[in-house]
């Protein structure tokens, strides 16, 4: 059975509000969070069916690759934010907190992660790039315990991976790994070092039950 996870606050707290420069990674997402009616849940979406897309039609975290024009990782999280489901800065409470960097195989480049709350008060996400997603949809935290076996089209391949089964939606590779390693969940896609290394300023105290 899913294991309850802590408030939100709690879960982001640790993590700095930090804007990385650019150079740092070449892409950013977002987890954006809000407590749902069984605990805290995290945004999601699946990806448009696209051919030249590698991860077209997976499910994953809203955000994309560094423009020449943005000033931060932040800059670049906060704008496929906009992009892609139509939240802005005034929809999510507080500054971005850097969770830290990945490197995603598929795409062949470094990631930044960031988390935020959805503000109360803040705008609903929906489809705001028809051509990017296709739709969005929030998982609850805990649902991130349970694991299943299923066959993915992976850089090597067809391969049984590890996944997370949602209300139809299949999470597995990258984005299932950074929300596992968030919620210190331990791996379970086989031997490997941590999904992202955590920034600086991280909080070395143990985890609360959960």
């Amino acid at each position: 059975m899913p294991q309850p996870v802590r408030s939100v606050p709690s879960l982001i707290g640790p993590f700095p509000e930090l804007a990385p420069p650019v150079g740092l990674a070449g892409a950013a997402v977002t987890l954006v969070l809000r407590e749902g009616l069984s605990g805290p849940e995290v945004l999601l979406i699946e990806r448009a069916a696209n051919p030249s897309d590698p991860a077209s039609g997976q499910v994953s975290l809203p955000g994309g690759r560094v423009d020449d024009g943005d000033g931060s990782l932040a800059t670049t999280a906060l704008r496929e934010l906009e992009e892609e489901v139509g939240l802005a800065p005034s929809d999510l409470t507080g500054s971005l907190r850097f969770v830290g960097t990945g490197h995603a195989r598929r795409f062949g480049i470094r990631v930044a992660v960031f988390a935020a709350e959805l503000a109360p008060e803040g705008r609903g996400p929906g489809v705001r790039s028809a051509h990017e997603v296709a739709h969005v949809f929030w998982l609850p935290l805990a649902e991130l315990g349970r694991t299943r076996r299923v066959s993915a089209d992976t850089l090597r391949g067809a391969a049984e991976v590890s996944a997370t089964v949602y209300d139809g939606h299949v999470l597995w590779g990258f984005t299932r790994r950074v929300l596992r390693e968030f919620m210190g969940l331990p791996s379970d896609d086989g031997p490997g070092s941590p999904v992202f290394d955590s920034p600086p300023g991280r909080s070395d105290e143990p985890p609360a039950p959960r």
